[in-house]
């Protein structure tokens, strides 16, 4: 576990702690790190906090038949967006990408958040405490189990 979170850490991944993350128990999404990357991303287009507030909405509270077709249309955000109306309905819907793929690569304009959080405990139906979990912009991206050779 420690060597994947140094090689993240060479890769400009922050690491955090699941304990030291602010959220509910049951979250998965790190909502302060999508809401600071959809107000930078979107500033010139004067996203509101209401808008926000309704895109972190529409990914928790996705209504899906069963957890293939959920994750499946959050796949489908996050590689296509989305439009979002907004809220003076006298402007033009935005499209929102929940990760910004025309700075990837380029640090100096890259505005995306990435972090490594180990040991994060989610409540569901029962606890789950995955090793580690890949976050781009507050979204969990890879969810690593790691297992001992010994």
């Amino acid at each position: 576990e420690q060597a994947i979170i140094e090689l993240l850490g060479s890769e400009g991944y922050t690491h955090s702690c699941g304990e030291n993350i602010d959220r509910q128990p049951e979250d998965v999404l790190i909502k302060s790190d999508l809401r600071e990357f959809l107000a930078t991303r979107y500033q010139a287009e004067s996203i509101t906090n209401y808008e926000i507030d309704s895109i972190i909405h529409k990914l928790e509270y996705l209504s899906a038949s069963d957890l293939y077709d959920t994750n499946k249309a959050i796949m489908k955000f996050i590689s296509d967006g989305f439009l979002l109306k907004r809220e003076d309905h006298t402007q033009k819907d935005l499209y929102i990408q929940l990760i910004d793929y025309d700075v990837i690569g380029d640090e100096s304009r890259d505005s995306n958040h990435y972090r490594i959080v180990s040991q994060m405990e989610i409540q569901g139906y029962e606890l789950r405490i995955p090793d580690s979990i890949l976050y781009i912009n507050g979204l969990p991206l890879i969810v690593f189990e790691f297992k001992s050779t010994i």
